[in-house]
């Protein structure tokens, strides 16, 4: 979208490599002439090769509207409050716009069914996925400009029950729920919150919930008889960060080629369960 982001500029969170969504959003940004400044997880102190700093240094190396790099752990206060020390250093005049795109679950508790996950992986899984955005948003509340967005990525798992999303799905309606309630108390400041819920990607996080059999599920039911690109959700992401969408604030929108329509008969189910198995 060339030029849509001319003088505009923002937060990304949550690139983690080239096939994030959040990376595929970003890049519109970019291209459409936005100036972003990046989080992304901190690296653990023995990893020499700073394998996170890495990723996203390969993606926005040499790129004029990549202006910073900055780490982040949202469960630490004091890396939010530098996140936004840096916002305002760098991003001198305020933010247009703020992604986040942040989420975890132990992988031993995505793996059991919802009622028998650990009681610290369900808190963990909350702050990480849930909490981030109001503290990412609180952070930064007094930085953002009249008109700016804030985007989150959701999925239908927090709408209704996935087989296999387990605890992520609890995440992802409580996620929901904070943009609505984020909506109605960013409104007087004249600021958007919605979220974008794309079908199944080639993502980490997408693989972590067994994308595979998804995808060919999706393909079959959703009424284009095909599944979502990484392209299609960087341009909607985009849309709900500019102001193009101005006027559009507590949605959700749905990039999943119609599937969220439809009903669920008993064979996705059983192919679902059917790959989880083998």
């Amino acid at each position: 979208m060339p030029g849509l982001f001319e003088g505009k500029q923002g937060l990304i969170t949550g690139v983690f490599n080239e096939k994030s969504i959040a990376w595929a959003i970003a890049n519109e940004v970019l291209t459409g002439g936005g100036k972003c400044g990046f989080t992304y997880m901190p690296d653990k102190p023995d990893d020499a090769r700073k394998k996170n700093l890495g990723r996203i240094t390969k993606l926005t190396e040499g790129n004029p509207g990549a202006l910073f790099l900055q780490p982040l752990d949202v469960t630490k206060d004091e890396q939010l409050d530098e996140v936004s020390q840096r916002c305002q250093k760098d991003l001198p005049g305020g933010l247009d716009f703020v992604l986040h795109s942040i989420a975890f679950a132990n992988p031993e508790d995505l793996k059991r069914d919802t009622m028998e996950t650990s009681r610290e992986g369900f808190k963990m899984a909350m702050e990480i996925s849930a909490y981030s955005l109001l503290a990412i948003s609180n952070a930064v509340k007094d930085q953002l400009n009249p008109g700016a967005s804030i985007l989150t990525l959701t999925y239908f798992g927090g709408e209704k029950a996935v087989p296999g999303y387990n605890v992520m799905g609890v995440c992802k309606a409580a996620l929901d729920a904070c943009v609505r309630y984020l909506a109605f108390e960013m409104g007087p400041r004249h600021v958007r919150v919605n979220a974008l819920s794309a079908g199944p990607l080639q993502t980490i996080s997408g693989r972590g919930a067994g994308v595979d059999a998804m995808l060919g599920l999706y393909e079959a039911m959703a009424p284009l008889g095909r599944n979502i690109t990484h392209e299609e959700a960087g341009r909607c992401g985009a849309f709900l960060m500019s102001e193009m969408s101005g006027g559009v604030t507590g949605e959700i929108l749905h990039l999943d080629g119609g599937y969220n329509i439809m009903g669920s008969p008993g064979r996705m189910l059983d192919q679902i369960r059917q790959h989880q198995s083998g």
